[in-house]
């Protein structure tokens, strides 16, 4: 197998061909069809999470076709396509993990992080953190949905059912969760980095109400707010636009430093959550519903040779939508 690696932070990720693997028990191996390259990815590589698992191989927006099964595991077949997210494993023992909080769990296991991702030609996964993916034909289209789409619907069901949703930043995440809201029925405002019309445009074409720069105010108070963009700064702007009552939602896994800002922006019951990874419940909801909502996602492909510059690439925001690697 062919695999690119990071051995050192802040390095490049370097080729190398490794002796393919043995699923364990509970296991399986893919044959990685494609692998989404998600913002997440770029704080493992720059350093802004701490302590991963070097070498480590870094994604886990992973489609691929499983060609080895470890003995006793049932759950899935050889051939079938399947997809492996961020959290790919947990204790099953800690208080999170028995109050159906898995996504918190004590000590768990990231796809990418602390253990081998998908930036490779083939990939181990628990076989238990691995979702069937029968009925999607296209697994560069698919890849996105493991990570920023589940996220995107995390963070979702934690802004609440109300109709007019702003979506800072919007990358990969924002572009699948604007179509997953008009789907349902919401007022869509996306918020650009400032002047970015090709941003602001591509919202627009997905169903968006209006676009804007991140520091605009919307026409109307928001019911909620998501924020994917990892600058703390936006925090208070989005406390600005929401309604009182309303729910600021922080979906990154990193962000910048939250500046002071007045006790008067949080008053009136507003509310400020984070987003911490995800439960197999999310991706088992998620997964279902994005083909009923015919949830397209944009796409730049790259050869897995060439994930540095997809990283690059990500990090200037050079592209709408998401980066995808194909072995």
């Amino acid at each position: 197998m062919k695999a690119m690696v990071l051995s050192s932070v802040g390095g490049a990720l370097r080729l190398e061909e490794r002796v393919l693997p043995q699923p364990g028990p509970g296991e399986i191996r893919l044959r990685v069809e494609a692998c989404g390259v998600c913002r997440t990815d770029l704080h493992v590589v720059d350093g802004e999470l701490p302590d991963p698992h070097l070498p480590i191989v870094p994604g886990h927006e992973i489609v691929g076709i499983v060609d080895g099964l470890a003995t006793g595991v049932t759950s899935l077949r050889l051939g079938q396509r399947v997809g492996v997210p961020w959290l790919g494993h947990t204790c099953g023992v800690c208080p999170y993990c028995t109050s159906h909080q898995e996504n918190l769990c004590d000590r768990p296991a990231f796809t990418g992080y602390s253990r081998d991702g998908g930036f490779a030609t083939h990939v181990i996964a628990d076989a238990s953190f691995s979702f069937a993916l029968d009925g999607f034909d296209d697994p560069v289209a698919a890849a996105p949905l493991l990570c920023a789409g589940l996220i995107g619907w995390r963070s979702l069901k934690l802004a609440g059912a109300g109709r007019r949703v702003g979506l800072y930043g919007f990358g990969a995440a924002a572009h699948i969760l604007a179509q997953v809201c008009r789907w349902q029925g919401r007022e869509v405002y996306a918020f650009t980095r400032q002047g970015d019309a090709a941003a602001q445009a591509h919202a627009l074409s997905l169903g968006a109400c209006w676009a804007g720069g991140s520091d605009s105010l919307p026409p109307e108070p928001l019911d909620a707010a998501i924020l994917f963009a990892p600058v703390g700064a936006l925090v208070p702007a989005a406390l600005r636009a929401v309604r009182k009552g309303g729910t600021v939602v922080c979906g990154g896994i990193h962000m910048s430093d939250i500046p002071p800002f007045s006790y008067r922006l949080l008053w009136e019951e507003r509310h400020i959550r984070s987003v911490a990874n995800l439960t197999r419940e999310d991706a088992v909801e998620f997964l279902a519903l994005a083909p009923r909502a015919a949830v397209r996602t944009t796409t730049k492909t790259y050869p897995l040779a060439d994930a540095n510059q997809a990283l690059d690439d990500l990090r200037a925001g050079r592209f709408q939508g998401a980066a995808v690697l194909v072995p």
